[in-house]
């Protein structure tokens, strides 16, 4: 099964820097250059914030609970929330990426999953009644390997 590591905070915007650090440092642990850290990073704090600002509606309402896994080619990360069922299909998705060379000039918000998608290699999102919402991502650690 390979390497796998949990953490539990309460849903809070300071403890989102602790969930990234946590992930960060199982990728470091994958083997992953800065770069893909950075963006394993960045797509945990994108899926955390969107917990605690449209899961929960504010802070201190839950719980966000984060697991990595490290298998032969592939690097995991699972966020499970308690919040009512997230249903990602009534997100629009942009017909054409966004310029993020003018990162200023981009609306607020309504870019996190677009971002998780972009920045992973896999993303999936789940509910189980009375277990919550769980969001999978998974990146490569080799780019041979076939996703599930």
């Amino acid at each position: 099964m390979g390497l796998r590591k949990e953490l539990s905070v309460p849903g809070h915007y300071d403890q989102i820097r602790r969930l990234c650090a946590f992930v960060g440092e199982g990728a470091r642990e994958a083997g992953f250059d800065d770069d893909a850290v950075f963006q394993v990073e960045l797509a945990c704090d994108e899926a955390c914030t969107n917990i605690i600002e449209h899961t929960y509606e504010g802070e201190g309402v839950g719980e966000i609970q984060v697991t990595w896994q490290i298998n032969t080619d592939l690097f995991t990360v699972i966020i499970r929330d308690y919040g009512p069922r997230f249903d990602p299909s009534g997100i629009p998705s942009p017909a054409v990426p966004p310029d993020l060379e003018d990162i200023e000039e981009l609306p607020v918000g309504g870019l996190g999953v677009f971002f998780m998608r972009r920045l992973m290699d896999k993303v999936t999102f789940d509910y189980h009644q009375g277990k919550g919402n769980v969001l999978t991502m998974v990146k490569r650690r080799t780019q041979d390997e076939e996703l599930p």
